[in-house]
């Protein structure tokens, strides 16, 4: 209920608003991720150019923005980096918790057998926090 403005700068293309819930469960009254939305991350970050940052962001800075940057990462690189990536996020964000759910389904739609899934369980949650804190990581991983 709450959704960011596309800043003046950004011409409204370049900007994905995926509006859901921050829930892992779905709940009444709740939008809560679908394998639609999920599809929508993956198609923008295929055609992301590479030529300047891709910025992700949610409201708190701590689950969907933290899983929709793993998705992110998982889709532009190769099976079997998905705990470099996770590690990653870790070591960036103390806080970082991605979504369980849109994780879970990323990892159906992209055929990672549950990889996705185990590296954000081997990383656990992170300190809990009203709002993360920006932070950078690489756009590629090698295994």
């Amino acid at each position: 209920h709450t959704p960011v403005d596309t800043p003046a700068k950004i011409e409204p293309h370049r900007h994905l608003k995926i509006l859901i819930n921050d829930i892992s469960v779905p709940q009444a009254g709740l939008v809560h991720a679908q394998a639609e939305h999920i599809e929508e991350i993956l198609r923008y970050a295929r055609d992301w150019d590479h030529v300047g940052p891709l910025v992700i962001h949610c409201w708190a800075g701590i689950s969907r923005s933290t899983a929709t940057a793993f998705v992110t990462l998982c889709a532009l690189n190769e099976d079997g980096v998905e705990h470099a990536i996770a590690r990653s996020i870790r070591r960036a964000s103390s806080t970082a918790t991605p979504n369980p759910l849109m994780v879970q389904i990323a990892d159906d739609l992209l055929g990672r057998r549950g990889r996705m899934v185990d590296a954000i369980k081997a990383i656990g949650p992170g300190e809990t926090a009203l709002s993360g804190t920006p932070f950078s990581i690489p756009s590629r991983f090698r295994r």
